[in-house]
Formats: structure tokens, C-alpha cells, sequence
């Protein structure tokens, strides 16, 4: 099977018949935000439920075009240093390959790359780079996008045959949601396959970063394409923003970290929907978000809850780490400012609270819990 794609409401309404409502407010959504979709993500959409989660993955709502949120939430710009090519955190380069997916997420923090007249993505790699050789620190790669699988397979072969060039890379990330998307393009290209495996090796891993957001886009079909990236010696992990309507209930993210663990894919990041442009009606605020998390680990092994909820803020990634009854608990997981890694933050709740800048004025430690730090405490009875 080789899925054909759809990029228009007419071809979507060719396939699942749309009410006249439907299609013009699709429409309408179309003009500011674009569509792109397959026919094997479509088949796994129960068109009789209107809260279907898939559908809210992938299918226009007029509620995207609701007032606020960024183009750039996370301030990449900030941290580009060449056309293609992000260096926030010092070990970390970020290629950016491609703007081109196996379906558009209606809540992409990256929607830009499919809205501006500015590219941001390079077809030729060869500064990028050059700029990772020349800067030693920098030990482990990320390919993103778009989606770097979205290209053809001599041309991400010839990326990853160079970056495993350059000494002090020791990991690529491969960041996808092909697998969830598209599993036929990984199935029916054994090409793709031999060159994964051949660049990953004992000693320096591809990781994939998959993108699974809701348990069932983990299909049979879905696992088959897992399994032939296992084969080729990729380890893979799993991140999700917590989405409003699609897994914000802790069953339905108990279900996917079940499921992520029983076939060999670690849970890595839940992600705070980032405030980009369109995304108010997927956003849950981070103190409901943190407890939707907690109640969805308790029926899941260690294994199945590794992954940190996190924030990704334009100063790094700021992990949630605690709730009392007045106050809520952070620290840098990672930081493009290095002091500032695993230092910890304390705010007041705020129930309405969907991102760091809606908290105001941070408390200190001994507001919380005077002498909290007792130095001679070894146990806690």
C-alpha cells in the first residue's frame, strides 16, 4: 500500500462526504493554517464520533481560528545560527530538513515552516554541517522539520553518512511521526531500512523520536514498521504534548504509555501544548495538565513512566515536578543558560496558568516550607 495524500477539503470531502457546515468551516481554516493528510491515517478516523481524537489530530477546526498564541513560541530564532541549523544547548545541534510531513498536526508548534514565505529549511545541508564539525561540543545531532523520513533515502543517506563522519557526534535523533502517519513509508522501502541500520551502531545509536499522541494510532501496521526500526538498530522513544480533546483524559495516556512500553518504545517527553498561533483549543493549563499525568501513571510500571512533563520555554526545558495545595514546583531539565540547569522555581497556583509567563512573581523555598532544608534530614518517616 502506498498512501495517497490529500491536500484540500474538496478531496476530503470526496472521501468522508462532509456536511455543508463542515466543509465551509474547513475552508475557512484552510486559508490561514494548510491540510495535508493520508488515506491510511484517514482509515483510522471513526467518522460517527465528532470527538474522535485522530480527527482533532489531523482535521481543520474553526476553533484554530481563535485570537492568540505565536508563530515561534519557543523563540528558535533566537537560536539559529545558520539557515537549517539551531544551537540552543551546547551538545545539541538542530538540523531542520525538511517542511514537509506525512500528515500536519493542527496543533504544530512548527506551523510556521507551512505558513511562511520564509523558508527555514535548506535543501543543502553542507553549512549546517560544517558548523557541527567545527564546534566539538556539540556530541549528539537532531533531525527535524518537517520530517526528515518525508525525504528521499540517498538524500537522508548522505546526511547521516556525514555526520557519522565527524567524530565527537556520537548520537542522531531522527525526529518522526512517519510511524504513526505513514508506517508504509519505513514498510516498503527496505532501502531506508539498510541505511538506518548501517549507521547505527554499537557504539553510537540513531535514536527515533516518534510522535504518538493518542493509543490508537499505535495500529498492527504501525508496530510492523516499529519492529523493522528495532531490527535496523534504532532505539526508539516517544514524545506527546497533553492535547485537550485528544489525550487529556488519564486513561487515555495510561493506555498509550501501556501500550509504548509493551512494544519496546520508552515514554520520554509529555510536553505542555506550546502557545502557538492556533492552538488555544488544544491547550490544558499546566496545573491540570501535571495532575492528568500523576493519575495516569498509577496503573503503569516503571517502565511505562519514564517520561518528564515538560515546558518547552524559550530558556529551555522546564520539567513540573511537584504540586502542593498553594504552590507548584519546577526546575530546569535543560537550559540554553547552563547555570541555570536543574535550578528550582516555586509559583503560586494559578489554575488558569498555561504557560511559565502566566505565573508571576516566583516564592522562595522557605515561603513554602520553612526550614525545608535541614541539612542533617537522611530519611522521611
Amino acid at each position: 500500500m502506498n498512501p495517497a495524500f490529500l491536500h484540500t477539503i474538496d478531496e476530503l470531502d470526496n472521501r468522508v462526504t462532509l456536511t455543508p457546515g463542515e466543509r465551509e468551516g474547513m475552508e475557512c481554516v484552510t486559508e490561514t493554517f494548510p491540510f495535508r493528510v493520508n488515506d491510511y491515517y484517514l482509515s483510522l478516523i471513526d467518522w460517527k464520533d465528532r470527538h474522535d481524537p485522530l480527527k482533532k489530530i489531523v482535521i481543520p477546526d474553526p476553533g484554530e481560528l481563535d485570537k492568540g498564541g505565536l508563530l515561534d513560541p519557543s523563540c528558535e530564532k533566537d537560536y539559529t545560527k545558520l539557515p537549517g541549523l539551531q544551537h540552543k544547548y551546547p551538545q545539541t545541534g538542530l538540523l531542520l530538513l525538511s517542511d514537509v510531513c506525512g500528515g500536519i498536526c493542527r496543533f504544530c508548534f512548527r506551523k510556521r515552516l507551512f505558513i511562511s514565505c520564509e523558508r527555514e529549511t535548506v535543501k543543502d545541508v553542507t553549512a549546517g554541517l560544517d558548523y557541527i564539525r567545527s564546534h566539538s561540543e556539540i556530541t549528539n545531532v537532531l533531525l527535524s522539520g518537517g520530517d526528515p523520513l518525508s525525504l528521499d533515502t540517498p538524500l537522508l543517506e548522505r546526511i547521516l553518512k556525514e555526520l557519522r563522519e565527524i567524530d565527537h557526534v556520537n548520537i542522531i535523533r531522527i525526529g518522526s511521526k512517519m510511524p504513526a502517519y505513514n508506517p508504509y513509508r519505513i514498510l516498503n522501502d527496505p532501502g531506508l531500512t539498510r541505511v538506518l541500520s548501517r549507521f547505527s551502531t554499537m557504539e553510537k545509536r540513531i535514536y527515533l523520536m516518534a510522535h504518538y499522541n493518542h493509543p490508537n494510532e499505535i495500529t498492527d501496521v504501525s508496530l510492523r514498521a516499529v519492529e523493522h526500526l528495532h531490527k535496523a538498530g534504532l532505539v526508539i522513544v516517544n514524545q506527546t504534548p497533553l492535547l485537550e480533546g485528544v489525550n487529556s483524559m488519564p486513561g487515555t495516556l495510561t493506555s498509550l504509555f501501556r501500550k509504548l512500553s509493551f512494544a519496546g518504545i520508552s515514554p520520554y517527553y509529555v510536553f505542555q501544548c506550546r502557545p502557538s498561533l492556533g492552538n488555544r483549543i488544544f491547550q490544558t493549563p499546566v496545573e491540570k495538565s501535571y495532575e492528568i499525568v500523576q493519575q495516569a501513571w498509577k496503573a503503569c510500571s516503571g517502565l511505562a513512566k519514564r517520561a518528564r512533563f515538560i515546558m518547552s520555554h524559550a530558556t529551555g526545558k522546564i520539567e513540573v515536578v511537584g504540586r502542593t495545595t498553594h504552590h507548584i514546583f519546577m526546575r530546569y531539565h535543560q537550559a540554553a543558560d547552563s547555570a541555570l540547569i536543574n535550578k528550582l522555581f516555586i509559583y503560586r497556583n494559578n489554575p488558569r496558568a498555561c504557560w511559565l509567563e502566566d505565573y508571576k512573581n516566583p516564592v522562595m523555598p522557605d515561603e513554602v516550607t520553612p526550614g525545608m532544608n535541614k541539612p542533617r534530614m537522611c530519611w522521611l518517616f
